[in-house]
């Protein structure tokens, strides 16, 4: 099964939240709450009952705040900053200022681009410089001043899971706290998104001004619903200048002249309210009091996972002594006051080097293990835990390092962390098992064998203590899953796997030796020449392979390699990520009968016209590949009855159209600064994929003595999916070319192939195994790269290009130094 520990990202719902909120669906009619019939009323009593509820859950009432329903927590930022009562810069009156912690999530801090447009001064406040602040207590004379000033921070980090005081809030509203020595009236805006999925606030002692909130953090469902909780006291002061449907009291067509409604709620809710997700938000309230017995449970039973799996995690270490993880924590993990249910840390080597969180997030993978990886929209954090300068983020982002990509080392330095973080939901078990993954992919036996892991072994197989609630059985405490020694070293799959990444580091060296030896190639007059030993394409993306000796290229690569895909009934793509019986599909070209034959063990062969569908009956959709816009047809009822029943599941087989004019998928290809306009089929990064023999050699010789039985070449090479396969003298010199060329095809390389765990899968039987990943991972350090990405240079023939089995291949180096071609009569050309 899954083990989900991305709490902190989006809680999940249960079955029983589904089934109350659809049966009220199917046993009331909900009408537009604007309108004034039976089914309307009921809508709008609902709401309001819900508006009560949510008051109810924070402990306090509808005499001390308004419940403003917006679409999200960012939403309700945006609101504070544009309905907040700035005074500007450049009046009379002494100017406002917005202050937030540094510690804050990208839409607090996006708060200043409105405050900017205001010509209000924005102030960033490090959380060492709030405790420090009361030295700037104002003198007597000008604590009058009702100049009003806003301050920004979460009572949760959403990067470290630290809990900031919510004492705070009192401090600052009163003077004894002042983020700036600036005379005026200090109100408070309290992030509570994260800290609300985990702990209980209680705005009856701790009265903050603006409280935003995300329900999905809470309950997981609904999203897209959030809400400001805005205090009485100030609500009369916000302005708005826009007013959307059920906002008016009355208003004119013809002339400006616009009366708001008297209540802030409707004031402010632009338009008709998500009113069916915010029904939904009563059966979210009352499954997770039935399921957990109330927050504060939550709370202790978030915290004593958080608290083990920290204990564990930090005591891990290499054989050497070497930590295995380095935790960004701002607390010790003792106090569930302090501290959340969010541990933020990096993998290291043995020799305390980053491995990218790219590269853990892989693994975690093969593990059904969900993380989070990357910065989390906390900048501000990531930079002050990981050492990282403004001046690092503005040099990674012209290295092409934007934030969510998977670019997780620059210059061998981290730009970002992973991240596990607990909900109610969460059992030991999940914890458990994240811990034998770590255990499991970076110990090996001798550093399992050392003294002072026994306290680990301790602590992993040590019972839960009484004190702390589970909900896996209504209010019954459940006990840790024992774990035994054995288990320690061995990784307990049903398919046979490897302890760790990396090999013993003797082995390991020797590999690194051998890879740095053989990584630059030398000029070779009179050896072995470079040939095409195979030629793969793939018409149906992520299907099996189509082997030939020799093939059209056309402007997307080779003819026909992966024009088509097959997608789920929502439309979406599907792989051999999620369905790894694709690869048994086996689709083969015929170009004389024009046709694509399609079969698969246990069904009948089914053919597809290479034709294009350009009549009236062609669906015309659009679909997304990595991100990118294709436009596609969809292929007919018959292929995709045939796809559907082979596969278990509604899909269908949609095609790439050639309309080029319609197209948006020309994409800028990473590597290649001159590809904005390289056309692409519904590949993911380029043309073509390249792979050398010699290095399959090396890996399988590696792979083979960690699996401790035979492995065929073909089936390692065909595991690589490339498009083209070489026999080069030396193993990964391919990394070292700039340029290439084969035959009269000229090539340009654009970059390194990042493996992930599609290697893992048998394309023969369609089985994983995740040593596959992990022994390339070990043998290549702490990356996953293997084989080259190809863009075709334009070609100035007038004859059709063919690419050939037995074609010489000339490889340009990145210092510009080709490497001369071998002189001897072994010499092969091939068209």
């Amino acid at each position: 099964g899954i083990t989900y520990l991305d709490h902190a990202g989006s809680a999940l719902f249960p079955d029983s939240l589904l089934k109350a909120f659809t049966d009220d669906l199917r046993n009331n009619v909900y009408g537009n709450p604007h309108s004034q019939n039976i089914s309307s009323k009921l809508t709008y009593d609902t709401i309001e009952h819900v508006r009560y509820r949510i008051l109810q859950y924070f402990h306090t009432t509808a005499e001390d705040y308004t419940i403003i329903f917006t679409s999200g927590c960012t939403a309700a930022l945006k609101l504070v900053a544009e309905a907040f009562p700035w005074i500007p810069e450049g009046t009379k009156q002494p100017s406002s200022r917005f202050c937030y912690l540094t510690d804050s999530h990208t839409s607090v801090v996006g708060m200043r681009g409105i405050t900017a447009s205001m010509n209000v001064l924005s102030v960033p406040i490090k959380p060492k410089e709030i405790l420090l602040s009361e030295k700037n207590r104002l003198p007597a004379e000008e604590q009058n001043c009702m100049t009003p000033h806003l301050f920004s921070y979460p009572a949760q980090s959403n990067f470290s899971g630290i809990k900031y005081p919510l004492s705070w809030i009192q401090d600052i509203k009163s003077g004894k706290l002042r983020p700036i020595k600036i005379p005026g009236k200090w109100f408070v805006l309290l992030d509570a998104a994260s800290y609300v999925s985990s702990s209980p606030l209680d705005l009856g002692v701790h009265q903050a001004d603006f409280i935003p909130i995300s329900f999905y953090k809470i309950f997981g469902f609904p999203t897209g619903l959030g809400a400001l909780l805005v205090t009485n006291r100030i609500a009369p002061l916000l302005r708005k200048t826009y007013f959307g449907g059920g906002t008016a009291a009355a208003y004119l067509a013809g002339e400006d002249f616009y009366f708001p409604r008297k209540s802030i709620a409707e004031r402010f809710e632009d338009g008709t309210v998500s009113f069916l997700d915010i029904i939904a938000l009563k059966h979210g309230f009352d499954v997770l009091e039935k399921l957990t017995g109330g927050m504060e449970k939550i709370k202790q039973h978030t915290f004593a996972l958080a608290h083990y799996t920290y204990t564990v995690l930090s005591a891990l270490k290499y054989a050497n002594g070497a930590p295995v993880v380095r935790i960004y924590s701002d607390t010790d993990f003792s106090n569930p006051d302090v501290q959340g249910p969010i541990i933020n840390f990096n993998v290291l080597d043995d020799n305390g080097e980053v491995i990218g969180f790219s590269q853990v997030d892989k693994m975690a993978s093969l593990y059904n293990i969900h993380v989070r990886t990357g910065c989390f929209c906390n900048t501000g954090a990531c930079q002050m835990h990981l050492n990282i300068s403004n001046g690092d983020i503005q040099r990674n982002l012209q290295a092409g390092h934007v934030c969510g990509d998977d670019i997780d080392l620059v210059d061998g330095r981290p730009t970002g962390s992973v991240r596990i973080s607990f909900g109610y939901m969460s059992s030991f078990e999940d914890a458990q098992t994240f811990l034998k993954f770590i255990i499991a992919t970076r110990l090996s036996k001798s550093d399992t064998d050392i003294p002072f892991q026994s306290s680990v072994t301790k602590l992993m197989t040590e019972s839960v203590p009484d004190d702390h609630p589970s909900f896996n059985n209504a209010d019954k405490l459940c006990l840790i899953p024992r774990i035994s020694d054995r288990e320690l070293r061995n990784n307990s799959s049903a398919t046979k796997t490897t302890v760790s990444w990396q090999p013993p580091e003797a082995e390991a060296e020797s590999i690194r030796a051998a890879v740095s030896e053989t990584a630059v190639p030398t000029c070779r007059r009179g050896g072995k020449p470079i040939t095409v030993t195979n030629i793969y394409l793939y018409p149906i993306k992520s299907c099996s392979a189509f082997e030939v000796t020799e093939w059209p290229v056309g402007n997307q690569g080779l003819l026909y390699d992966r024009n088509w895909m097959v997608v789920n009934q929502n439309g979406v793509c599907m792989t051999q990520k999620q369905e790894p019986r694709l690869c048994l599909v086996n689709p083969s070209i015929d170009l004389k009968k024009k046709v694509m034959v399609i079969q698969a063990e246990g069904m009948d062969p089914i053919s597809v016209s290479l034709e294009e569908n350009t009549g009236k009956e062609a669906v015309i959709c659009e679909s997304k590949v990595c991100s990118h816009r294709v436009k596609t047809y969809d292929c007919g009822e018959r292929i995709a009855d045939w796809f559907s029943l082979f596969l278990g599941h509604p899909c269908r087989l949609i095609r790439q159209s050639s309309d080029m004019k319609n197209r948006s998928n020309q994409k800028n290809t990473k590597g290649l600064a001159s590809a904005t306009n390289i056309s692409l089929s519904l590949v993911n990064e380029a043309q073509y994929l390249l792979i050398n023999v010699a290095s399959i050699l090396q890996l399988k010789e590696y792979i083979s003595a960690r699996l401790e039985e035979p492995l065929e070449i073909e089936e390692l090479i065909r595991r690589f999916r490339a498009n083209i396969v070489i026999s080069a003298p030396e193993s990964f010199e391919e990394e070292e070319w700039a340029e290439i060329s084969i035959g009269a095809l000229q090539f340009q390389v654009v970059g390194p192939c990042s493996r992930c765990q599609i290697i893992c899968i048998d394309q023969q039987s369609g089985e994983r195994n995740k040593e596959f990943l992990q022994s390339l991972s070990a043998a290549r350090g702490r990356k996953t790269n293997f084989g080259i990405y190809l863009m075709n240079q334009t070609s100035r023939s007038s004859f059709p290009d063919i690419l050939s089995v037995g074609s010489q291949v000339l490889p340009v180096l990145k210092e510009n130094t080709e490497i001369q071609p071998p002189t001897s009569s072994e010499e092969k050309y091939s068209g």
